[in-house]
């Protein structure tokens, strides 16, 4: 990942792409703008003409409903081991758990096409987002507690380090999903949009803790201070010491190994095995239909 006042030889770029290592180009909000890699595809195109169809399937609208369902649940259990460690805020935490609960059971329990119920997915995961960025909330030092999320420029220094993890996270997910065969311009929940990779937003969701627990647990341990941030007129950017100390710990994070589907791999190998299920379930119904 290539941040801004860099440069780069071509001798590296060769070398790069010769090792299958994708070079992902990040403006200062920490978006993602280009990528330089090999030009072949995945897999088989058969997959991106599959995705197109699946959308349009019940089991299309249950594996968009899962994205949204494994969000939740991952936030509900990074607020229920929150709640052990911060037994004060237990009654507070208790109440947002059980909210979120909530949502999730109503999100379950949609039926329809994705075009009749793409709206009330939506409307509830903002509901959702509310209940969950209050408790998130709570459980930074008040001198950083936030008003609200904000994006492009952040609004003050979390939302300026969580907005950075989710633009490292965008290009870790959309990687995955082009080396799967998959097209990250196809979404199922986030409709398309002229160069809009509605895919990788969709897909993205069950993978946002990650970040939200590095950023947390940056401000937990006392590593972030005012030096890290650059101050704008409307806003906050992340500078070069800033970034250094997010992405440090982002790194040592998704490079942990975790046992996950009884093998240890590391966390951001995950997204590539899912990836890869998702890719799979996809080629079978090809065949079938053949």
């Amino acid at each position: 990942m290539i941040t801004t006042g860099a440069s780069l030889s071509t001798d590296a770029i060769q070398l790069a792409i010769s090792r299958n290592i994708d070079i992902v180009f990040l403006d200062q909000n920490g978006q993602p703008y280009g990528r330089v890699w090999h030009g072949k595809l995945g897999s088989t195109t058969a997959i991106r003409r599959e995705q197109l169809r699946f959308a349009d399937t019940s089991e299309g609208v249950e594996l968009a409903k899962s994205w949204i369902i494994r969000k939740l649940d991952n936030q509900i259990n990074y607020l229920t081991s929150a709640r052990q460690k911060r037994t004060r805020l237990s009654s507070t935490l208790t109440d947002k758990i059980d909210g979120l609960e909530k949502l999730v059971a109503k999100i379950t329990n949609l039926s329809g096409s994705l075009n009749e119920i793409r709206g009330s997915i939506l409307g509830l995961e903002g509901k959702a987002g509310a209940i969950y960025w209050q408790a998130v909330n709570i459980l930074l030092p008040e001198r950083y507690q936030f008003k609200e999320r904000s994006r492009n420029p952040a609004k003050d220094e979390f939302n300026c380090l969580i907005n950075y993890a989710y633009g490292v996270l965008y290009g870790t997910v959309e990687r995955a999903a082009i080396l799967a065969g998959l097209d990250p311009y196809v979404g199922f929940i986030h409709t398309d949009h002229y160069n809009k990779k509605s895919f990788v937003f969709d897909l993205i969701e069950p993978y946002r803790i990650w970040a939200d627990e590095t950023v947390v647990g940056l401000f937990a341990a006392r590593k972030v201070t005012m030096g890290m941030f650059d101050k704008l007129h409307n806003g906050f950017l992340l500078n070069k010491e800033g970034k250094a100390v997010l992405m440090d710990r982002f790194e040592h994070f998704l490079d942990e190994s975790i046992r996950y589907n009884n093998r240890n791999v590391q966390r951001r190998e995950t997204v590539q095995l899912d990836c890869h299920v998702i890719a799979n379930q996809l080629l079978e119904n090809v065949n079938e239909t053949d």
